[in-house]
């Protein structure tokens, strides 16, 4: 048996025997040289989706730590704690989740509106719709404490918000 494995051997084509040898030779000469002088292969290359692929994966990444160590946004990085290149796609109504729309508070700290107040004096922000405005009163939910103010925004019932807003839009 042994004998006809070595005669096989010798119906290899030598230059098929060489090319790999050669080619083995060089990855490990290139090995070597990136261990002792901390280079990666200079002759490697890379698909392009590949490269797109690990940059990427690094904007996400380096995205994702300013968002989580950021200033700004902190309203919907309660909600929304992940970055994502996808789009949300939240209608209308949902914007209360975030807390941007059409609410005089949101519109004056643009300089879209001269007055942050409500028709009924109070501070026009979505949670003041929500709960305390009398002209929203038929849609009032339970005023969460100040300090679960996030936890209330995510779980509140959406159906509930999207007749707020409609309603507020309407009128």
């Amino acid at each position: 048996m042994v004998s006809k494995f070595v005669g096989s051997l010798a119906s290899i084509p030598r230059y098929l025997v060489r090319t790999s040898v050669n080619v083995y030779e060089r990855a490990d000469q290139l090995a070597k040289d990136a261990t002792q002088h901390g280079q990666p292969y200079s002759h490697t290359k890379l698909p392009k989706t590949h490269i797109k692929g690990l940059l990427r994966k690094r904007m996400l990444e380096e995205w994702q730590a300013s968002w989580k160590n950021g200033d700004t946004g902190r309203k919907i990085d309660n909600i929304m704690p992940s970055v994502s290149l996808r789009p949300t796609n939240w209608i209308r109504e949902d914007v209360i989740f975030s807390q941007h729309g059409p609410f005089p508070a949101y519109l004056k700290r643009f300089h879209l509106s001269d007055s942050d107040h409500c028709s009924c004096g109070g501070i026009g922000t979505a949670l003041h719709y929500a709960t305390e405005c009398i002209y929203t009163v038929s849609w009032h939910m339970r005023k969460p404490a100040p300090n679960f103010e996030q936890e209330w925004l995510k779980r509140v019932s959406r159906h509930k918000i999207r007749g707020i807003i409609k309603f507020i839009s309407e009128n």
